[in-house]
């Protein structure tokens, strides 16, 4: 029988960049799941400006946490508010798979 000194060290680096693949796309389905509740948070707190008579884009904006300002791009149509929101990811094109979009009606107009 040969030596086999080494040998653990050999299988941990085979494995590890399959390792690191699925860490990051548990993170990266972690940031997306995040990104469609605070889009969701943010569409209801602009249909609830538009009750109010405020801006809804800036309640929309208002209602996330600073690192999705950047990424989140608001509509408002009429009492209809939708807001897209880009998950924090490593690779852009992950993100822009998994940008997500929640929107939000304010209901009939008020007669």
């Amino acid at each position: 029988m040969g030596r086999q000194d080494g040998q653990a060290t050999v299988e941990l680096l085979a494995w590890f960049p399959l390792v690191v693949a699925v860490v990051l796309a548990v993170g990266s389905l972690l940031a997306a799941g995040a990104a469609r509740e605070l889009a969701g948070h943010a569409a209801q707190a602009g249909a609830v400006a538009v009750l109010q008579g405020d801006d809804p884009a800036q309640a929309a904006r208002e209602a996330l946490p600073g690192w999705s300002r950047k990424r989140v791009v608001v509509r408002v149509r009429g009492r209809v508010v939708a807001v897209r929101v880009a998950p924090p990811v490593p690779v852009r094109r992950l993100a822009d798979v998994l940008t997500t979009t929640a929107t939000a009606d304010a209901g009939p107009a008020p007669r």
